[in-house]
């Protein structure tokens, strides 16, 4: 008979059906519907669903910033997040600083690096190009494979300045020597989105892919513009990115109208829209996509398999045999009402509520301080 570390009981699938879970050394060892083998630990799971640990890959979590920041612990696990990547908070200059602390919590957090040497210190990081140093860049993400899993560049107005699509040129070359992901950022224009689209391949991230700005995905008629609809099916990744100022309600409607799903959920993260909205957590992410048509199987797919590869996470992401032991545990409610509100004031009322009641980070159980609700 094995002895494991801990075993979870009374979880159920998805689909509703009854799963345990036995986990070793932070691994996910054994999966079945009953376990009667031994462990040091067990956990008695009554009835919440379990799906594989949630990923946020879009957050803002290194707390020696001003502009964006939060704590990753609180956008983490305090949320039922087990994974979440900062996507691109801070550059060569600074990760290293971000890594130290991120060693310090229990969530795991990894990092998307900035092209510009401080990252988001101000809203213009990418306005001096002599800011982007590639010889250093590509020093620190040899340095710190580890933690740096992919690169990001801003590419919107603000941030710019007048170098139009010099930034995402420069992003674009780094990544070709480093075979990383790269997270493009996207919002008002100067650059116009149809030229930055054309310097997209199969893989590449666009984050804030429902954002409600004049230079987004919609045309003046309303209707997902055709170079948006080609790159999506080409393989460009449609990333969430919600934010203060990134997602709309009717252009995620309309984009599933014309069959355009978001490939990943993603919060955008920091601590005033975490703590004022309209953002709060990645559960109230997931329940906007519910509220838009997406499944349940759907918006977890998002959240735990789709990010996982896209930034490849080769051990996260799946409830199967040989993955890391993280896991979350969460509840469903069908019925009363809660207010949802998108990046441009839309406020609608849902009756699906997601709630998370604990985590597993590898191999670690953490419950979640928050009143159960009943499914």
């Amino acid at each position: 008979m094995e002895m494991y570390d801990l075993i979870i009981k009374n979880a159920r699938t998805l689909e509703n059906a009854p799963v345990e879970i036995a986990i070793t050394a932070g691994k996910i060892t054994a999966i079945a519907p009953e376990i009667r083998d031994k462990a040091k630990d067990y956990f008695d799971a009554q009835g919440d669903f379990v799906s594989a640990g949630w990923i946020d890959a879009h957050v803002h979590c290194y707390e020696n910033m001003t502009l964006y920041y939060d704590y990753p612990d609180e956008v983490g696990v305090k949320n039922g997040v087990t994974t979440i990547v900062d996507a691109g908070s801070t550059g060569e200059n600074n990760i290293k600083d971000f890594r130290e602390m991120a060693r310090k919590v229990k969530t795991n957090v990894y990092a998307l690096m900035n092209i510009s040497k401080d990252g988001i210190v101000s809203q213009d990081e990418l306005a001096d190009l002599t800011k982007v140093n590639e010889a250093k860049n590509l020093e620190r993400i040899a340095e710190l494979d580890d933690f740096i899993i992919g690169i990001k560049a801003r590419m919107s107005k603000s941030v710019i300045g007048q170098n139009g699509v010099k930034p995402l040129i420069m992003a674009k070359e780094l990544q070709k020597k480093t075979d990383l992901p790269l997270m493009v950022h996207i919002g008002s224009a100067p650059v116009e989105l149809e030229e930055l689209m054309l310097y997209l391949e199969a893989g590449d991230i666009v984050t804030h892919c429902f954002n409600g700005k004049d230079n987004g995905i919609l045309d003046q008629n309303g209707q997902i513009k055709d170079f948006a609809k080609k790159a999506y099916e080409t393989g460009v990744h449609f990333d969430i990115g919600h934010g203060t100022d990134s997602f709309n309600f009717q252009v995620a409607f309309q984009a599933k109208s014309e069959a355009i799903l978001a490939d990943s959920i993603s919060t955008d993260i920091y601590a005033r829209n975490r703590l004022n909205g309209p953002v709060y957590n990645l559960a109230t992410t997931m329940e906007k996509l519910i509220y838009v048509g997406y499944s349940l199987k759907q918006v977890v797919d998002r959240v735990t398999k789709t990010p996982a590869e896209a930034l490849r996470l080769k051990t996260k992401g799946q409830l199967a045999v040989g993955f890391d032991a993280d896991l979350t545990f969460f509840q469903v409610k069908n019925g009363g009402n809660k207010v949802l509100e998108d990046s441009n004031q839309e406020m609608v009322e849902t009756t699906v509520q997601i709630q998370p009641t604990a985590a597993v980070i590898a191999g670690t159980l953490y419950e979640i301080e928050s009143e159960k609700i009943n499914g």
